[in-house]
């Protein structure tokens, strides 16, 4: 993959959700993570979840064929934290506006690791 002019194996994006909505909502985060794959031009190869009992939480992962996206919700705080790993042709920033949609957040913090650098 050649990212801002360097080469790499992927591009791995920290996002942490602050003030966010329906981070207890498994259904929605489904739908999420899906249009996330969707809008990144990754494959979907599997998506699993966990919903918490006690805290309403969710923690899970969409396989990709390029990688993954992974979210830990602790609603009770109403933050999230998800991974967007993914190589090849795809865009994981996109992943970004998606999120923001569908957690209605009071702010998100974004940081972007190239991972391989150099290969």
């Amino acid at each position: 993959m050649l990212r801002d002019g360097v080469r790499c194996a992927g591009a791995h994006i920290i996002v942490d959700v602050y003030g966010g909505e329906r981070l207890d909502d498994l259904a929605h985060i489904e739908e999420t993570l899906k249009e996330c794959v969707e809008v990144a031009g990754a494959t979907l190869l599997h998506v699993h979840l966990h919903h918490f009992d006690e805290n309403g939480g969710v923690s899970g992962v969409a396989v990709l064929a390029e990688s993954h996206i992974s979210i830990h919700s602790w609603p009770e705080h109403r933050y999230a934290a998800l991974d967007i790993f993914m190589c090849g042709e795809t865009e994981p920033q996109a992943c970004i506006e998606v999120l923001r949609k569908a957690f209605s957040p009071s702010h998100i913090a974004v940081s972007e690791f190239l991972r391989g650098r150099g290969l």
